[in-house]
């Protein structure tokens, strides 16, 4: 490669992203903890979904999405018109900073917040801010104080990863009334069915016209390995996104069981009150032990150690016990390990080998 072959501004100063660890080396059935999934897996409608998909794997599959954003739409009271459906919520992420910020732009996300935040800005050629929180929770007064002439969007988890905690619709709204008039505000609600009653931003949605919300299928529909996602937002958004949105970007088989697992609501209820009551568990047992957490809001616990050092001697200890867990350190939490809530017998097990960790120590 020759010196006048560059890439865009930017790329080259993204850290490229590591997900969870899946494997520890000389342990065959490992017990993976690491990347927030639903220990359930899909509904049974959605496998079934997936089984029929393969008799049509030679036909193009629909470019509008029609029947999987009725689905949604039906689902959660929105108009189909403006859901727009990617590849996991990480590709709206991309849309978006694609569509609306580039250099010159400045994009504003909080201190321990998604990494695909700033990876997308700086995708695009676009400043990435990053905003101190508040005991590891979004400051609305810090995100509004850091907003410039220059700021185009503005990220929000919520509930955030990798905290679990999550700032209330009143403060969403009083966030997005004091944005700059050219910034849209984002909210990420990849955990947001998680919580009961939590309509993850639609009113705001409708109240407004500079907010959208991100979903995914990732989670709580425990399809992950699908990688399916959606938006929803103002039309004049979404019809600028749908511009650049590839017309085959989501599969005839991914569209199919999306569509099986959102119409099939039981079983989200079903794996919400199941993660709720082995959340509470695992932080309670946790704390009993002296290792504190944030109350979460979301399929996992963000567990804070003395310092770094004791959370990575933890991590190094649970590996060996053939529990993955997340270190979070590229989130500017190196004395803290996230765990994902996993069934009765994962929780049980993670936390005895915590406390047999602590007391080596």
């Amino acid at each position: 490669m020759t010196n006048a072959i560059r890439p865009q501004p930017g790329i080259l100063d993204i850290a490229l992203y590591e997900g969870g660890k899946s494997h520890v080396a000389g342990v065959a059935n490992a017990l993976k903890l690491s990347s927030n999934e639903n220990p359930a897996g899909p509904s049974e409608r959605a496998k079934e979904a997936f089984l029929r998909s393969v008799h049509t794997l030679h036909r193009y599959p629909n470019t509008d999405h029609t029947a999987l954003r009725q689905a949604i739409a039906e689902v959660h009271g929105l108009d189909a018109g403006r859901v727009i459906c990617g590849v996991g919520s990480d590709e709206i992420i991309t849309f978006l900073c694609q569509a609306y910020a580039g250099p010159g732009d400045e994009v504003l996300f909080t201190e321990h917040g998604f990494l695909m935040y700033r990876i997308s800005a700086l995708a695009v050629g676009a400043t990435p801010v990053e905003v101190p929180e508040r005991e590891r929770t979004a400051d609305v007064d810090a995100l509004l104080a850091a907003c410039t002439d220059r700021t185009r969007l503005v990220f929000i988890a919520n509930p955030n990863n990798p905290t679990g905690t999550m700032v209330s619709a009143a403060e969403l709204a009083r966030l997005a009334a004091g944005l700059p008039p050219q910034a849209i505000l984002v909210l990420d609600g990849a955990y947001a069915e998680y919580v009961q009653g939590y309509d993850a931003g639609h009113n705001l949605i409708e109240a407004r016209d500079n907010v959208v919300m991100t979903r995914t299928f990732s989670k709580i529909y425990g399809l992950g390995g699908l990688r399916i996602g959606w938006g929803y937002g103002p039309k004049a958004i979404i019809d600028v996104l749908n511009r650049i949105r590839g017309p085959f970007n989501l599969s005839t088989t991914q569209l199919d069981v999306a569509e099986a697992a959102m119409r099939d609501q039981e079983w989200v209820t079903r794996c919400r009150a199941e993660n709720a009551r082995w959340r509470v568990w695992l932080a309670e047992a946790l704390a009993e032990i002296g290792v504190p957490s944030d109350t979460s809001m979301a399929n996992f616990i963000l567990a804070r150690f003395a310092d770094a050092q004791e959370a990575e001697a933890c991590d190094s200890f649970l590996l060996s016990q053939g529990l993955i867990v997340r270190r979070v350190a590229s989130y500017k939490l190196p004395h803290c390990l996230r765990i994902t809530v996993g069934d009765e017998a994962s929780c049980r097990r993670v936390a005895h080998a915590i406390a047999q960790f602590k007391g080596l120590r």
